[in-house]
């Protein structure tokens, strides 16, 4: 399971970039919690972007054969939360981030370098 949760978040970590998701983070929380092996945070600048962002995600996700689980908070665009199981994926505007500051939450996960994937 490891092996796919990161082709997982390769897939999603390509997607956001290729949109321009802003400060892309990855936190491996498997050693701290049950819910999920990898977090992907990233922020857009407007609704629009990070509904665009999540767009994107579902595509490409979708097209290497990840269906997800959950999609929360869409119709907002202020934080969007897919959840494929093994990994959930943040997109927050930039000033839902700071307030909800999940990298603080999540410290205790390590935060890992997708070029180390």
């Amino acid at each position: 399971m490891e092996k796919n949760s990161k082709e997982m978040v390769k897939v999603a970590y390509q997607a956001l970039e290729n949109k321009k998701g802003e400060d892309i983070r990855i936190i491996d929380i498997q050693d701290v919690s049950v819910i999920a092996d990898y977090f992907i945070i990233t922020s857009g600048s407007n609704v629009n972007q990070v509904q665009a962002l999540v767009d994107h995600v579902e595509d490409e996700m979708e097209k290497a054969g990840y269906q997800t689980r959950a999609v929360e908070g869409y119709s907002s665009g202020n934080w969007i939360l897919l959840d494929y199981n093994d990994i959930i994926i943040h997109v927050f505007n930039e000033e839902q981030r700071l307030f909800y500051d999940l990298e603080r939450i999540w410290k205790d996960g390590k935060d890992i370098d997708y070029h180390n994937l």
